[in-house]
């Protein structure tokens, strides 16, 4: 499905209070799923339907994270060059939360791809078994965000000290 413009739309007014609710996630074997998401990451199964989906949350919501099989039962990942999700990020309340999610993935072997400081946030980032990118993020106090001159966000990408952040594990 294509649509074409033919005058310029107005641009929308933001929505005060909109939040992302959830993600579905298409994954090729659920129990797999499961031991990352579950197991790993520490979501709680808050309904499962069978072999062909569960839903997963944080603190008793209905589902922040949903796998199912449904169109993907033993399917592959998308092949590197195609669109479609490029991270699903959770969202940790501070660093030493953060730091137990890291130290949970070095205890169990689990390869990370990167880990990053943004200056507004510290990222560690990872795939699941399915190939989706997942990242793991505690945002900073807006009022320590970096600024430039002018006063707008000036967000940056620098390497994240892994070791420093592990110390504060617990």
């Amino acid at each position: 499905m294509s649509a074409t413009l033919e005058a310029p739309m107005e641009k929308p007014a933001a929505i005060a209070g909109i939040r992302i609710g959830h993600v579905h996630l298409k994954v090729a074997e659920l129990e797999r799923a499961l031991a990352f998401w579950r197991d790993l990451i520490g979501l709680e199964v808050q309904q499962r339907m069978g072999a062909q989906a569960v839903f997963l949350s944080a603190d008793g919501y209905h589902h922040h994270i949903a796998l199912n099989t449904w169109e993907s039962a033993g399917g592959s990942p998308p092949p590197m060059g195609s669109t479609g999700l490029y991270h699903v990020a959770l969202l940790y309340p501070d660093r030493p939360a953060l730091a137990r999610a890291l130290k949970r993935l070095v205890e169990a072997g689990y390869p990370l791809e990167g880990a990053s400081d943004h200056g507004v946030s510290e990222a560690i980032y990872l795939r699941d078994p399915d190939g989706n990118g997942v990242e793991l993020y505690r945002d900073r106090d807006r009022a320590e965000w970096p600024r430039d001159a002018a006063g707008n966000l000036d967000m940056v990408t620098r390497r994240l000290d892994l070791r420093a952040l592990l110390a504060e594990a617990g």
